[in-house]
């Protein structure tokens, strides 16, 4: 069986290719509709679809199939989470009439959106593998078609063996690994239980220990592997580790664990409550991407499975199938694998907040700001949303010099007096001043440095910087260019995610995320509370 995440807290599922990340970050699962524009009305021949941002790879195809049909898909790219939620409100039906995720399982899981759900056509499958460096392959002794779950698990906890992976309560790929592993580490031949998850648990924290890198979205995770080369293995879509070896010249050697898999299987599925004009184009859309020359167009430009017979995969597709994993029984396995992962399994995060309360600031903008914060540490947060136990949160809040630097730890047995006291600090915030955006970040990156060198520095660790303006004081670009090349090995692969909110530069803020090898993610036209909860998935 196939997994997408749990309605909740999963994935904002964004490019899985290195060409589908959305453009510079979207802010939260807005579904701003970033590679396509939502229409407020249907249109004959026009089918209107929520998709996964990583279908902007089938760009030319769906382009070949408004010629050859006459329909015209139109593509708002949306998180999975966002799409799903949309779904089971209903808010979708008044803006679309289909849906494209990697898969609708856990959508027949919930009762609210399987009833709004029509037809489902799957149109391609990739299944989750582990794409691994050739000399760590020849280290460890590996002939890559025998390779089993379990002997990556113990490459990983013997310390052989460290790799990224998707976070599983922000991306498909990453949940879909989650299950697999749960799968075949408690040795489940059924439906997954919460007993095998707690079989499973104490292999679980040991693997996970050897994560070193983490990601919101596969694209990304792949670019980060790309540029900074500095893990043995990625977990993540087949195709998005053939396509990393085509585009970026990697030569991953590509492993499907011989005691199985979690396949994506990409249905295009139809709302319920589509017309009778679009259930017509439907039909027509689908029908040609299932032709043999659509299914070949798409294992070849995607490195994709067909799901047609007849059609020969790509032949830099590997021969043969693997059994399939088992999908969780129940929503509540499900929802309670993801708790254990994001709270217990997982190595802790250690973030500082570099937050911009300039004047400029003042008013609705640092409302937004508290806003956002508040959400983070709110109960009602989905688990991949709020603050975790075990993470370390810094609020560093700025202007023309730093005003303070306001540290919790969320330890477990004491969650709520932390997120308490992050939320009154962040209430607490006031505007005036100044934007000294280099210097505070010199800051971040001084004061990350002590706490490894006093607590440690085996987690994962990042800096985000909102600012509504300008560089207006203290130290400049060139400087912060100086100062961050300087920095020890370690320190330099700390990333920033600066968010674009307000009057702030998009090409200063842009350069920023390059140089560190973070992410941009754009407040501006969407939510600022999105864009903070899609950040937790990196970090």
């Amino acid at each position: 069986m196939r997994t997408v995440p749990r309605i909740a807290a999963a994935a904002a599922l964004a490019g899985l290719l290195l060409t589908g990340c959305t453009g510079g970050g979207s802010g939260g699962g807005s579904g701003d509709g970033q590679g396509g524009q939502r229409t407020a009305r249907p249109q004959p021949g026009t089918l209107r679809v929520l998709a996964g941002s990583e279908l902007s790879d089938l760009e030319p195809v769906l382009k070949a199939a408004e010629k050859a049909t006459g329909v015209k898909v139109v593509p708002t790219y949306s998180g999975t989470l966002d799409a799903v939620q949309q779904i089971a409100s209903g808010q979708a039906d008044r803006s679309y009439d289909a849906v494209w995720l990697p898969s609708d399982d856990y959508l027949r899981l919930h009762p609210e959106a399987a009833r709004r759900i029509g037809s489902e056509t799957p149109v391609m499958t990739s299944p989750v593998a582990l794409g691994v460096r050739p000399e760590a392959v020849r280290r460890l002794g590996w002939d890559p078609g025998k390779v089993t779950w379990a002997q990556i698990g113990q490459a990983v906890t013997e310390g052989r063996l460290t790799y990224g992976m998707t976070d599983p309560a922000r991306s498909n790929s990453g949940y879909s690994a989650l299950v697999g592993l749960a799968s075949a580490l408690s040795g489940a031949q059924s439906a997954l239980t919460e007993q095998d998850v707690r079989h499973a648990a104490p292999a679980l924290k040991r693997f996970f220990a050897g994560q070193k890198l983490t990601s919101g979205s596969s694209g990304w995770l792949a670019q980060a592997y790309a540029r900074q080369g500095s893990v043995d293995a990625l977990i993540n879509y087949e195709s998005v580790l053939l396509s990393l070896n085509r585009d970026s010249h990697t030569d991953l050697t590509v492993i499907r664990p011989v005691d199985g898999v979690v396949t994506a299987d990409y249905p295009l599925t139809l709302l319920a409550s589509a017309g009778t004009d679009q259930r017509t184009a439907y039909t027509a859309l689908t029908r040609y991407l299932r032709s043999p020359g659509a299914q070949q167009a798409i294992t070849r430009q995607t490195l994709r499975r067909p799901v047609v017979a007849s059609v020969a995969p790509d032949p830099r597709l590997p021969a043969g199938r693997r059994r399939e994993l088992p999908f969780p029984g129940s929503r509540a396995v499900a929802d309670g694998l993801l708790d254990s992962y994001e709270n217990q399994l997982r190595r802790p995060s250690r973030t500082v907040y570099v937050l911009d309360t300039s004047g400029s600031m003042d008013g609705s903008r640092l409302s937004r700001l508290k806003t956002a914060l508040a959400g983070l540490t709110g109960t009602d947060a989905a688990p991949g949303e709020r603050f975790r136990d075990r993470e370390e949160v810094t609020l560093m809040p700025f202007a023309d010099t730093v005003k303070g630097v306001l540290g919790h730890t969320v330890e477990e047995g004491r969650r709520q007096q932390a997120l308490d006291a992050i939320r009154a600090d962040a209430d607490a915030l006031r505007a005036d001043g100044g934007t000294a955006i280099y210097s505070s970040l010199q800051e971040a990156y001084r004061y990350l440095g002590q706490r490894a060198d006093e607590a440690g520095g085996d987690r994962f660790t990042s800096i985000v910087l909102m600012t509504d303006g300008e560089n207006t004081a203290g130290e400049s670009a060139d400087d912060f260019n100086a100062f961050y090349a300087a920095l020890p090995a370690d320190q330099r692969s700390v990333p920033v995610f600066p968010i674009l909110f307000g009057d702030s530069d998009r090409a200063e803020l842009q350069h920023i995320a390059d140089l560190t090898g973070g992410r941009l993610f754009d407040a501006v036209g969407s939510s600022l509370s999105g864009a903070f909860e899609e950040i937790r998935g990196y970090q």
